[in-house]
């Protein structure tokens, strides 16, 4: 209260739904822009705190034509795409990328592939984000994944090993540090 006027009052909003509330959201009420960085209280946190994630999502260009559906599969499997940015990489950028590969035989020719053509990278937001992706993914090796997983990403538009149609962090950590790349 402030010279005995009321300042904020308890308002039902509909717009809101419990899902809506997480750390990293942001939400519109009554025109304004509100960025969720952290709860109130413990109680809160243990209330709401949910286990909704942010991973990184990568297109390969192998891929790229197929995006639409794939966007679509994201959807279906309950994930949002909060960001998507179509590029095409330099060398420096893709040797960054994937620099936890670099000591692998594999390195060089991933590099030369990614850089071929434009890749589409996504922030993608939802309940345990990065294990979801990398499910929908399916296996790395697309001829392994049409035995094990026929409905994933990379059993359906994969070729191979490298040219397998999309990328997804194996981890939170990995995924905070490779989506820096991408602004």
């Amino acid at each position: 209260m402030k010279n005995h006027r009321t300042f904020l009052r308890r308002t039902k909003y509909d717009d809101i739904n419990l899902q809506d509330l997480f750390v990293g959201n942001r939400l519109n009420v009554f025109s304004r822009q509100l960025h969720l960085i952290e709860y109130g209280d413990q109680y809160t946190a243990s209330k709401l705190g949910s286990r909704k994630e942010k991973t990184l999502a990568m297109i390969k260009p192998d891929a790229t034509d197929k995006m639409g559906t794939i966007i679509q599969l994201i959807y279906d499997a309950g994930l949002t795409v909060t960001k998507a940015k179509m590029t095409a990489l330099s060398r420096k950028e893709a040797m960054d990328f994937y620099a936890e590969h670099q000591s692998k035989s594999f390195f060089n020719n991933l590099v030369q592939f990614v850089t071929s053509g434009p890749v589409v990278a996504m922030e993608i937001l939802g309940d345990e984000a990065v294990t979801a992706w990398r499910r929908l993914l399916g296996p790395t090796d697309s001829s392994v994944a049409r035995n094990e997983a026929p409905d994933s990403v990379r059993a359906n538009f994969g070729t191979d090993g490298t040219k397998n149609a999309g990328h997804g962090s194996d981890s939170l950590a990995s995924a905070a540090r490779v989506s820096v790349l991408f602004g």
